[in-house]
Parts: structure tokens; sequence; C-alpha cells
């Protein structure tokens, strides 16, 4: 993948292009999950890149972006965001953000507005971590430090996937997947980003502000950031969209892939229009 530097990182991003039959299409950015990289949206950009310019970026210390020093925190990481959008010169865009990315994309759209055309947040919440769950999270991420994914890989694959999913042998091959990238990545960075997402501040207060046409989409049987979460940030966000995927927990893109490329072609195509 190609890089940018900003704030001092080395940011990793991916870019399609406009289509050939549509050189001033819009720009969508995608933001990933914790534990994953922007490989979690490819079905969708499969279809999106049809009809628009499809951009990821990776976060600090996972997929191809090499770790940094420091800068893991949110606010940080939506420094980030920006620079690599403005450097790519492609706002306003349709952001697309689950779970990491999605607390990214509220920062964004409520603090820079101007910047977006849209706002889809996927699998994730508006509130800081809850305590229970921060500090299993940080032990966790010191045992993987240490020993990497093996020891720790079946409880973190109960929260990146749903049941239903976990259950059916042919989604194997996707699980492999995450886990294979997921050792691929330095460790050091890793735990870095896992206690960025712990020790993340909350964002709820901010939501109201935010006047960007917004759709929430969450999976039924996501436990990570469950419908409770998202059906608050929707209540907060004026106008915004509720969508709960059956048979989903928190990697909605590749466990109900064809379901979320349905759901945010029809909202791009609703904002588009105007």
């Amino acid at each position: 993948m190609p890089t940018i530097d900003v704030n001092g990182a080395t940011i990793a991003y991916s870019d399609t292009g406009a289509p050939a039959d549509r050189p001033d299409a819009p720009t969508i950015v995608f933001g990933h999950g914790l534990l994953f990289s922007s490989w979690m949206f490819r079905p969708q950009i499969a279809t999106l890149r049809a009809h628009y310019r499809c951009v990821t970026l990776d976060w600090r210390g996972q997929g191809d972006t090499p770790s940094a020093e420091g800068g893991y925190d949110m606010d940080t990481l939506t420094a980030d965001a920006i620079g690599v959008m403005e450097s790519l010169g492609v706002p306003p865009v349709h952001y697309v953000g689950l779970s990491m990315g999605g607390f990214v994309g509220q920062r964004i759209a409520a603090r820079h507005g101007t910047l977006l055309r849209s706002l889809s947040l996927l699998d994730t919440s508006a509130d800081g971590e809850d305590p229970d769950k921060a500090g299993r999270y940080k032990l966790l991420a010191q045992i993987y430090r240490f020993t990497g994914v093996r020891p720790v890989r079946s409880q973190v694959e109960k929260l990146m996937f749903g049941p239903a999913f976990r259950a059916d042998p042919a989604n194997a091959a996707v699980i492999e997947e995450w886990a294979a990238r997921l050792a691929r990545c330095e460790r050091t960075g890793i735990r870095k980003a896992v206690l960025g997402v712990a020790e993340r501040q909350p964002v709820d207060a901010e939501l109201a502000r935010i006047t960007t046409p917004a759709l929430v989409i969450v999976g039924a049987d996501d436990i990570a950031t469950p419908p409770d979460k998202a059906a608050r940030i929707a209540a907060r966000i004026p106008g915004a969209r509720l969508e709960i995927v059956a048979e989903s927990g928190h990697s909605s893109t590749l466990e109900q892939p064809q379901a979320i490329t349905e759901l945010l072609s029809e909202f791009l195509a609703t904002v588009d229009r105007g």
C-alpha cells in the first residue's frame, strides 16, 4: 500500500481512483475496526468502486501502517484521517467507519463537519469504554504483547465475530485470514491500539452538533458494541437512521457483506440525490 506522512506518522492507505466513466465521482473514506485493517471493507469496495472513488486507511500499528511512538488516542487518529483526506484532496467525503473507525468518524463529523458529505457508523459507540471491558481488553493486550495471538484467540474471536458466523464452517477462511493478518502486525503497535480504544474519551455530548446525514448500523449479536449503544448514537444525531442487522456480530462488513453493502449503497445514493 502507498503511504502518506501526517502528524509525525506514516499512514498506509489505498485508493481505487474515480470510476472511469465518473471522473467527478464522490469519494468514500473507510476507517476499520480494532484488530483489523482496511481489508474488512473488501466486499463493500468491490461493489461501491463502480460508483465512487474508494479510499481506505490503516490506523497506527495496524494493517500496513507501522507502529508509532505515540498518538494512538482517538483525537490523534482523527487528525491522521483528516491529514490523509486533505493530502489526497478528496473532501468532502462519505465517511464509513466501523468500531474504532466509528470513534474517529464521530469526531470528524462533530468537529469538522464541512469535510463530510455523509457519515455511516457501523458497530461503534459514542461512550467511553465500559470499565469492566476496558480492564479485560488491557489484560488481553498485555498477554498478546508477550505471547502473540494464539493464547487469547478464542476470547478475541468471540468479541470480533458473532455466534452464527463462527458456527458456520464456510466462514472459517475469513476468520483464519483475520488471525493471520493480525499475527503479522507488530505486537507493540497492536497493544497501543488496544489501549487507545480502552482509554478513549466519550463523545456522546458532541453528537447533537452533527448535521451531516447519518446512518447507524449494528449487528444484532454484537457484544463489543451492542445495539443499545448504536440506538443511543442514532437518537443523539439529528435525523440519523438506525439499522440492526440480523445474525451479525461486531464485524458486520464481513459477517453480512451483502446486507451492509445494500444499506450503504441505498443511503449514499439518497444523500447524493439530495
